[in-house]
């Protein structure tokens, strides 16, 4: 029987997103790649310190046992084959069981997301992961400096949405920011009955739904809805999740509060937002990733 990843949730990852290599990063964006084949060569038996997204990584592939796959991460990366022993090599230095992967050697490898079949796609490169969000595929730029996730609970994935242009469509959005807030306001309690369309990041909010579902001992999940909405709009965002007959642990609605002191005690091993201003704040306390999708992220 041939190998599949049907029925898996499959999150393809970059290396940088995965491992701290911020400092062979910098010789990589000199053009050298030569040198940089070299350096990554020459630390091959030195594993790479964790990245901003190992945590989640590491915390989803536990849903994985001796009864079930569930889970699949895979490598896309713009690095070259020599230097994807390393990648591969640190992996297995810390016990995750990553055995797949495509190195392109700089060029764009967002196009192997199709035949993965591709739930999430996180990487540092802003124009792979609008090439992915093109391709309908829930993908992140990933901020390396962002801080990394807290060790506080060993057995909960947690993940943290916005929800305009991330869970939902980016309709309200625009309504706020060509009327503003009392146009936005009415318009959605206007509106509260009828859901609003998905947005890119529905699809992975329902498979992980299926993956809790499926269960397992030793890890849950637990999300949260971190938006800049406020009442009366709160109740077009519930009535929404419920319509899509999927549940969230927690929802803040923060009013245009600053969200990196909620996520803070929240304490996510990943947090998605569409605005760069509320990452910014966020990557200061959190793993953090931009969706570079809607109407605050023209292209």
């Amino acid at each position: 029987m041939p190998a599949t990843l049907e029925g898996q949730l499959v999150v393809a990852i970059s290396s940088r997103a995965l491992f701290d290599f911020e400092e062979e990063n910098k010789v990589f964006e000199q053009g050298d790649d030569r040198a940089y084949m070299k350096l990554q060569l020459e630390r091959l038996e030195a594993p790479a310190k964790p990245g901003v997204a190992f945590s989640l990584v590491r915390k989803l592939l536990d849903f994985n046992n001796a009864d079930a796959q569930r889970v699949e991460v895979v490598i896309l990366s713009r690095n070259d084959p020599v230097s994807g022993m390393r990648v591969f090599r640190s992996a297995q230095h810390y016990g995750l069981p990553i055995q797949r992967g495509s190195f392109t050697r700089g060029q764009p490898p967002w196009r192997y997301l199709r035949p993965l079949n591709a739930n999430l796609f996180l990487s540092t490169h802003l124009s792979d992961v609008r090439a992915a969000l093109d391709a309908g595929v829930p993908a992140a730029q990933v901020y390396p400096h962002s801080a990394l996730a807290s060790e506080a609970h060993p057995h909960e994935v947690r993940i943290a949405f916005d929800g305009d242009a991330v869970l939902f469509s980016d309709e309200a959005e625009r309504v706020f920011q060509a009327q503003g807030l009392s146009a936005f306001q009415k318009h959605e309690s206007d509106r509260a009955g009828q859901p609003l369309l998905a947005g890119p990041f529905k699809p992975l909010l329902q498979a992980l739904q299926q993956l809790q579902q499926a269960g397992t001992p030793a890890m849950r999940i637990r999300t949260a809805l971190v938006t800049a909405r406020s009442a009366p709009a709160h109740e077009r965002a519930i009535r929404t999740l419920m319509d899509w007959n999927i549940e969230v642990d927690e929802a803040m609605f923060l009013g245009g509060l600053p969200k990196g002191e909620f996520l803070r005690e929240f304490e996510p091993d990943f947090f998605f937002d569409d605005q760069t201003g509320h990452i910014e704040s966020a990557a200061r306390h959190v793993p953090s990733g931009h969706v570079a999708s809607g109407v605050s992220n023209p292209a």
